[in-house]
């Protein structure tokens, strides 16, 4: 694991008890950017549950942001999601 808060990001996620779970610090692709001069980290997640069965997508990202809302946006500044049930396959 990386960062204090990518190791924050994936125990969090962790309980949504996914079947996949991947976490990617971007946040050196943004220097320079705004959101990351005061140091705030970007995130590209993909993440595959049973708990997003029978949700459309602003619904599975709903799940997700409730169990980060207080790390945005500082320090997570962004947070890119694929989201998806097990009975539509692997992202």
């Amino acid at each position: 694991m990386g960062t204090e808060i990518e190791t924050q990001l994936h125990e969090r996620l962790m309980t949504l008890e996914p079947e996949l779970l991947d976490i990617e610090d971007e946040s050196h692709q943004h220097v320079g950017h705004a959101g990351n001069q005061a140091g705030a980290s970007h995130f590209r997640v993909r993440i595959v549950a049973a708990c997003f069965e029978d949700k459309g997508t602003v619904a599975q990202h709903r799940l997700v942001y409730d169990l980060v809302n207080d790390l945005m946006p500082f320090p997570i500044h962004a947070l890119a999601l694929r989201t998806s049930a097990p009975s539509k396959g692997t992202l």
